[in-house]
C-alpha cells in the first residue's frame, strides 16, 4: 500500500518567533533551519543560541532538503479521526548536519519500501498557515 500525506486536520503547532521560519519556510519551497552565524553550526530546534560556540547570532538559512531515514516505522492505528492509515513515522537526518533529525512522514511511497538508509527529499503539506515538512523518496520525479 502506498503512503500518501495524511489528509486529516491534525493539531498544528504554534507559531513562535523562533519557530515560525521553520514552519512558514514551505511557502517558498524551502526547508529552514536555524544556523549560527559565527560558525556555521546548524541549530534544530532552534533555541535561541548557539549550542557549539555559544553565540547568540543565529538566523535561519535553507538546506538542501534532502537527507536519511534513520529510524522508522509504520503506523496502522487511526490515532487520528480521518487520518488514513497506514503511514511512515520516520526520522531524517538532514545533509547538512548528522545531528540535524526531524521527525516526519514519509510519503508517495509503498509503505513496506521505507527502510532505514532510504534517501528522501523535503516537500510541504499546507495547513492554513503552517508547512509540514513531510519526505518522498529522492528518486521521485
Amino acid at each position: 500500500m502506498t503512503a500518501q500525506p495524511p489528509t486529516a486536520q491534525r493539531p498544528l503547532p504554534l507559531l513562535s518567533p523562533s519557530t515560525i521560519s521553520f514552519w512558514t519556510g514551505g511557502a517558498n519551497g524551502q526547508l529552514l533551519i536555524q544556523r549560527c552565524q559565527a560558525c556555521g553550526f546548524w541549530i534544530h530546534p532552534p533555541v535561541g543560541f548557539c549550542p557549539s560556540c555559544e553565540s547568540r547570532d543565529t538566523a535561519p538559512e535553507p538546506t538542501s532538503g534532502r537527507g536519511t531515514v534513520v529510524s522508522c516505522t509504520v503506523n496502522h492505528q487511526a490515532w487520528q479521526p480521518g487520518m488514513p492509515v497506514p503511514y511512515v513515522l520516520a526520522l531524517v537526518q538532514l545533509d547538512e548536519q548528522d545531528d540535524v533529525r526531524l521527525p516526519t512522514n514519509i510519503v508517495n511511497c509503498d509503505v513496506d519500501d521505507a527502510h532505514i538508509g532510504m534517501r528522501v527529499k523535503v516537500l510541504f503539506e499546507q495547513h492554513d498557515d503552517v508547512w509540514l515538512p513531510l519526505f518522498e523518496p529522492e528518486d521521485r520525479p
